[in-house]
């Protein structure tokens, strides 16, 4: 019942504001109340942050995180921990036991857009508070689309994902599609209760402010204007904790079988393997 963009949008605006000793105080009693490490951060200390927001999305110190070297295998986009992940069957995904939701609604209501995902693969990986807030690439890649969806603020907490029917498809979500050497792939921002920003490296902040229409951008293949990324890379960022869904045409990749809905994941660890074209 709560005005759920309202809260977040004021939220967001106490989060990017440079109030000093508020600020600070507010900053210390997150990592307190969350038990953030700030030992792996690259600035460690409640006053080294003028924003909220600075904080939220802290770099981590050099060598905090190792990126998967083997060329054959992809690595966790995030901090955070598997929600679900699975086979993409009859354009549903699963949510949690008994719920499921569409892969179109996902990607923003294109049959087109999703069509390259049928039968494929997916992960949901939940971002905690307490975890690092920026988001890799789990392989090379190169941009092609991103697609802005506009839709509710639900909580995306694991308690919310069992209750609420297609959340992360009614949820707003920024959609970002990519061409691999290895097929298609996709990730999805999403959006959730007090998340103020979704932000991705080459175009700033997408959300706020909200809209009501899907609003979409094409990049090119090659060229000066092509957007490409390396294993590793940063792609975007949340201020204050969501969601990232990740999908995979099919016969692309086999995740990690030891992984599944609770494991813990950390970026740049071992995420999937890619099917050879000889496997096909």
């Amino acid at each position: 019942m709560m005005p759920k963009h309202a809260l977040s949008r004021l939220v967001g605006k106490f989060a990017a504001a440079e109030l000093g000793w508020l600020t600070t105080k507010a900053i210390s009693a997150f990592i307190k109340s969350y038990g953030i490490n700030m030992s792996e951060a690259k600035y460690k200390n409640a006053s080294d942050f003028k924003t909220f927001n600075d904080f939220f999305t802290r770099e981590l110190e050099e060598g905090a995180r190792v990126i998967e070297q083997n060329p054959n295998a992809i690595c966790y986009p995030v901090d955070g921990a598997i929600s679900q992940q699975g086979d993409i069957k009859n354009d549903q995904l699963i949510q949690a036991k008994g719920f499921d939701y569409s892969l179109v609604t996902l990607l923003g209501g294109d049959k087109a857009t999703a069509l390259p995902f049928e039968n494929g693969k997916f992960s949901c990986i939940y971002l905690a508070p307490k975890d690092y807030h920026r988001i890799h690439m789990p392989m090379a890649a190169t941009l092609r689309e991103m697609i802005y969806v506009p839709g509710d603020l639900f909580s995306v907490n694991p308690l919310t994902a069992n209750n609420v029917p297609n959340l992360f498809a009614r949820n707003e979500r920024v959609v970002t599609v990519f061409d691999t050497e290895h097929g298609p792939m996709t990730m999805t921002l999403v959006g959730a209760t007090i998340v103020a920003s979704i932000e991705t490296t080459w175009a700033g902040t997408i959300t706020p402010p909200a809209g009501k229409d899907v609003f979409r951008w094409q990049y090119p293949a090659s060229g000066t204007g092509a957007i490409t990324f390396e294993k590793g890379d940063e792609m975007g960022r949340f201020k204050l904790g969501s969601t990232v869904i990740t999908t995979f045409a099919p016969n692309m990749v086999n995740f990690n079988e030891a992984a599944g809905p609770g494991t813990v994941t950390r970026l740049g660890e071992h995420y999937a393997d890619l099917i050879s074209t000889n496997e096909h």
